[in-house]
């Protein structure tokens, strides 16, 4: 679905990530982790296209390293930024509609599928975005983008200062997207929510790639897990 290969990322002459190889498989869940200044971030705005960057990117056997964002999306990677990024008086539904990229193509989600996935969010249906709290935000944004039907979803930070119960609902919709034959990119520093929901994880540190493997065997790797991950 995804492949990376020697992937260096740049802002201005600040050099910030350093031949990174990473892959993705359809309806794989896969964890990018790591400390804030690691780079995660910019890995993804890199695979978006709104980072200069060299190297080697290629989905669904198509190179799309050096297209503009837009033309990544209508290929079908899915980005969900950390900044959420709702349209603050526009209303739920109104966010949702304009995740659809095509009216008139058959889609694997509906509106109604969100609010089956997030009652909150028909609760909420004709209320401003801008007055939502934080964690119902980050729902939206996430249910906007998959409105988009994308085939693979990147997700940066997405249980960042939610509720605990927000969380659960997001890792349960994790699983429903892997599900449907969707994969999803996850970038996190909860070591938690990856090792439950996650197939593979990444860790990145200074720029590079310091670990790839199951949750087991990050589990295990407890030395790795305190000079990288842990505080």
């Amino acid at each position: 679905m995804l492949e990376v290969a020697n992937l260096h990322a740049y802002y201005d002459k600040s050099h910030i990530l350093h031949g990174v190889d990473m892959h993705i498989q359809k309806s794989e869940i896969v964890a990018l982790l790591g400390r804030n200044g690691t780079g995660r971030s910019t890995a993804v705005k890199a695979l978006m296209g709104m980072v200069k960057s060299t190297g080697s990117i290629r989905f669904k056997d198509e190179e799309i390293g050096g297209l503009r964002t837009f033309e990544i999306a209508h290929k079908g990677l899915g980005y969900v930024p950390e900044s959420r990024e709702i349209f603050p008086t526009l209303t739920v539904r109104q966010n949702l509609e304009l995740g659809i990229k095509d009216p008139k193509k058959q889609t694997r989600w509906t509106v109604d599928d969100m609010y089956r996935l997030f009652p909150r969010l028909r609760e909420r249906e004709n209320t401003p975005a801008g007055v939502m709290s934080g964690g119902e935000q980050q729902m939206l944004t996430l249910c906007r983008t998959l409105m988009g039907d994308p085939d693979l979803i990147m997700i940066d930070e997405p249980t960042e200062g939610v509720a605990p119960k927000i969380v659960q609902e997001i890792a349960e919709l994790l699983q429903e997207i892997a599900r449907r034959g969707i994969s999803v990119f996850l970038i996190e520093q909860k070591l938690d929510i990856a090792l439950k929901v996650c197939n593979r994880l990444y860790v990145m540190g200074h720029g590079t790639i310091v670990f790839e493997g199951t949750a087991a065997e990050l589990q295990d790797n407890q030395p790795l897990r305190q000079e990288w991950l842990e505080v």
